[in-house]
C-alpha cells in the first residue's frame, strides 16, 4: 500500500509559519493585504474566493474584495485594476481568470502589476520561474506541488521526473522548478508518443492533463511518487476525482496524493504566503511605510 500524501498536514505547517511571519510584519507596522478582483459570479470563482478569504483571516492577512458585474466594460475593468495596482495598502492582487469574453484577458495580464501578481500569471512572474529569481511569483498550484514534495521529504535531486501536461499554469512551471532542484525532467503532452513507457521510468510523476483517470497502473513503477493535480468531474460517482485512477494505482506505487484532499488544499495557503512575501518585499523598498488606518 502506498503512502497517501495528504494536503492537510502541509497546510498546517504552512499556516503556522505564516502566522509567525504576519506577526513579525505587524510588529513593524506592516499589514499584509490582498485584493480580490472578480468579474461576475461564476460558482467556482466565488467558491475559491471564499476559501481564500477564510485562509487569509486564519493567519491575519487582510482582504479587500472588488466585484464587477459580468457585463463590465473594458474601461471599468481597467480603472478597477489600476486602482489596486496603485494602492500602497494592497500588497497582492488575485484576479480571477478567465474573464468574460468582452474583456481582453491578455491586456489584463499585461496591466496587472508584477509585484502584486501573487497568482503567477504575468510574464514577469513566468520569467522568474524560468530564471529561478524572485521576479513575481510562481503559480500557486505549481508552488503547492513543490511544497508537498518538500514536506514529505521526497528526494528531487538526481531523480527522474515525468510531467503529463504542459500548461503555463502547472506543467511548464513545475518542470522548471524541478530542474532548479536538479531533477531530470521529461514533459509529456498530447503529441507525446508512448506516454506509459516514458512515465514508467520516472521516480516522480506529476499529472496535470485534465482527463479523468487518465493514468492507470501501466504508467507506474513500485518506487514511484505520484502527485495528482487533476480535478475532474466523475459522472459515475458524481464527485470530483483526479487524473490518476487512485483505486487502481495506489496499491502499486510508493506514494500518491489523493483528489480531493491533496495539492488543491495547499493552493490557497500558497496564495496567502505569496501575499505575505509581497508585503515583505514592499517593506524592504518602503521601510517607513505604515498602515494609516491603524
Amino acid at each position: 500500500m502506498a503512502e497517501v500524501l495528504k494536503g492537510a498536514p502541509v497546510v498546517k505547517a504552512l499556516s503556522e509559519r505564516m502566522i509567525r511571519d504576519v506577526e513579525e510584519l505587524r510588529s513593524q507596522g506592516i499589514y499584509p493585504t490582498i485584493a480580490i478582483l472578480r468579474v461576475g459570479d461564476r460558482h467556482d470563482d466565488v467558491s475559491y474566493e471564499n476559501s481564500a478569504i477564510k485562509r487569509c483571516h486564519a493567519v491575519g492577512v487582510r482582504v479587500v474584495t472588488l466585484t464587477l458585474p459580468a457585463d463590465a466594460r473594458q474601461d471599468e475593468f481597467d480603472r478597477a485594476l489600476s486602482s489596486l495596482n496603485n494602492d500602497p495598502g494592497v500588497h497582492g492582487i488575485l484576479m480571477f481568470m478567465p474573464l468574460p469574453e468582452q474583456l481582453d484577458a491578455e491586456r489584463a495580464r499585461m496591466l496587472l502589476s508584477p509585484e502584486k501578481d501573487v497568482d503567477g500569471i504575468t510574464d514577469r512572474s513566468l520569467s522568474g520561474v524560468f530564471t529561478s529569481t524572485d521576479k513575481g511569483f510562481p503559480s500557486c498550484t505549481a508552488q503547492a506541488t513543490m511544497e508537498m514534495l518538500h514536506f514529505y521529504n521526497i528526494d528531487i535531486a538526481r531523480k527522474k521526473a515525468a510531467i503529463i501536461g504542459r500548461s503555463l499554469v502547472i506543467g511548464r512551471p513545475v518542470a522548471m522548478m524541478l530542474m532548479h532542484e536538479n531533477a531530470t525532467v521529461v514533459n509529456c503532452h498530447t503529441s507525446t508518443e508512448n506516454i506509459p513507457e516514458i512515465t514508467r521510468e520516472a521516480d516522480i510523476l506529476i499529472v496535470a492533463c485534465g482527463q479523468l483517470h487518465f493514468v492507470g497502473p501501466e504508467f507506474t513503477n513500485p518506487d514511484q511518487v505520484i502527485i495528482d493535480i487533476g480535478t475532474d468531474w466523475d459522472p459515475e460517482t458524481e464527485k470530483i476525482s483526479g487524473d490518476v485512477d487512485f483505486d487502481r494505482v495506489e496499491p502499486v506505487v510508493r506514494a500518491i496524493s489523493p483528489v480531493p484532499g491533496g495539492v488543491g488544499r495547499i493552493t490557497t495557503c500558497v496564495l496567502v504566503s505569496h501575499v505575505i512575501e509581497a508585503a515583505r518585499r514592499y517593506a524592504k523598498k518602503q521601510p517607513l511605510y505604515t498602515d494609516a488606518t491603524k
